[in-house]
């Protein structure tokens, strides 16, 4: 498949050239496998059983994203293209979840993303009389949670444990083990960590409670 942003640089993003109104953003092998993706995702994909997280693991997979085999992601998630989605262990998006992959998404383990959150990774220039589209990776830290309809732009990256509040609006990069909401989402607290016994011994530092 291909990816809309270049593969390599520090922060790869992708920005269309020309008019958004002349013609499309995207390559015709682009177009074509979301197109294939979308008849997937509308059948096979949000018509399976909810228990079915392998079901649904192996037709990413089959797209070109990268799951770890332990990821929960529930028939009603919405994803733009898999080939730009990368989940490490035991992630979790829930149904009515927005992945808008123009860019690439990552989550970190055990980050969770709740109904009707929106990462949004592809935006338009709107200084440009042309109207452009961008694309910049959005990255979610490992044990971050994204609450219920929060939106987070282009660009964004959510720190390891940090919290965004149910429809906070995330303009930027949010610190680690940070309880964060608003519209424009700010830091409010820190988070205080209980590691569970699955935890215990091998994550000892990711457990440590941040200042």
């Amino acid at each position: 498949m291909d990816s809309v942003q270049p593969p390599s640089g520090p922060n790869p993003g992708y920005r269309a050239s020309g008019e958004a109104h002349a013609g499309p953003s995207f390559s015709l092998g682009n177009r074509l496998g979301r197109l294939c993706w979308g008849l997937v995702q509308a059948t096979l994909f949000r018509w399976s059983p909810r228990p079915f997280h392998g079901w649904r693991r192996f037709l990413l997979r089959l797209f070109g994203a990268r799951i770890a085999r332990s990821c929960h992601i529930y028939p009603g998630a919405v994803i733009w293209a898999p080939w730009n989605l990368e989940c490490a262990e035991e992630v979790g998006v829930a149904s009515g979840a927005i992945l808008y992959t123009q860019a690439r998404i990552t989550l970190g383990r055990r980050a969770v993303v709740s109904q009707g959150a929106h990462l949004c990774s592809g935006s338009h220039d709107y200084e440009d009389g042309g109207f452009p589209l961008f694309a910049k990776p959005i990255s979610v830290g490992a044990y971050a949670w994204l609450a219920a309809e929060c939106f987070v732009q282009p660009g964004i990256t959510i720190g390891d444990g940090a919290v965004v509040g149910a429809r906070s609006v995330v303009t930027k990069d949010v610190p680690e083990w940070t309880v964060c909401a608003g519209h424009p989402c700010k830091p409010i607290k820190p988070r205080l960590w209980r590691p569970d016994s699955d935890d215990s011994g091998k994550n000892a530092q990711r457990q440590t409670p941040r200042p």
